[in-house]
């Protein structure tokens, strides 16, 4: 639903009335977690909202929102980039011979899908939610507006950002990124479906080692799959902190924004 000018017109003089939870109740008399980040941006892979499989597993996407709910209902502001795995993956097409920017576009759609299937189950919770999307799709959502998305988070809602970029060969970990960076977000979580960043993949190796912290460099330098270095690099030049965390562990977004020590934790 648009926003009356009122609130919503970037620049405008007019005070602005105190920040209220969905609830109505002011933000600022709502008691904050014992948190250490305030305001972050939410990272989900979209393979696993398909659990697996492709298309949408409800209960996966429910359990995602009743985690975000939890951390909302708390006072923490919180930002959501979502993945289109589930529904597309590109690069398989492009092994088959599709233009890489068809694909991608394609791929863009299926977080759009992803990110209209939160926001249900969000507002089922009791949290309002935006969706703003980098490819303008007014009967469903938003435009990307950054200082929109700002007042959004406010005023504790949560806030989804659909369609990626809105640009070919650009993923949508390097969306999170910029993102991230462009509201004041504290922290990239980076939600995974492994326990963090480890020396080695454990797949092929049960015993590696998980790493506690490491430097966006050392990531680079070390080849470490855990983001695209065009993600990476934006965080490392911006010095964006990330977390890497493992999503099926009930509770872990709240543990994440408590400052728990949980994940890998990729600093400058």
């Amino acid at each position: 639903m648009a926003e009356s000018p009122e609130t919503d017109v970037a620049g405008s003089t007019a005070p602005r009335p105190e920040a209220t939870t969905t609830n109505g109740v002011p933000a600022s008399a709502v008691p904050h977690p014992p948190s250490r980040y305030k305001r972050v941006l939410l990272k989900l892979g979209g393979e696993m909202f398909g659990g697996g499989q492709v298309g949408l597993d409800p209960d996966v996407v429910a359990q995602v929102a009743r985690q975000i709910a939890e951390v909302v209902r708390g006072g923490v502001q919180v930002a959501v980039v979502i993945g289109g795995g589930n529904f597309f993956r590109g690069a398989q097409l492009q092994q088959r011979g599709m233009e890489r920017t068809r694909s991608d576009y394609m791929g863009m759609l299926g977080t759009v899908m992803n990110s209209l299937a939160l926001q249900d189950f969000l507002e089922k919770e009791g949290i309002v939610t935006r969706v703003q999307t980098a490819i303008t799709m007014g009967q469903v959502a938003e435009p990307y507006l950054p200082l929109r998305a700002v007042r959004h988070l406010e005023k504790g809602r949560v806030v989804i950002f659909g369609a990626g970029m809105g640009l070919p060969y650009f993923s949508t970990d390097t969306t999170a990124a910029q993102r991230a960076l462009e509201i004041g977000a504290d922290v990239v979580l980076m939600a995974k479906a492994v326990d963090g960043v480890f020396a080695e993949d454990p797949r092929d190796n049960p015993a590696a080692e998980l790493l506690t912290v490491i430097s966006h460099r050392e990531v680079i330098d070390r080849g470490l799959r855990v983001a695209d270095t065009t993600a990476f690099s934006l965080c490392m030049d911006n010095g964006m902190p990330i977390l890497v965390f493992n999503l099926l562990v009930d509770g872990n977004i709240a543990r994440a924004v408590a400052g728990e020590k949980i994940g890998t934790l990729v600093t400058t």
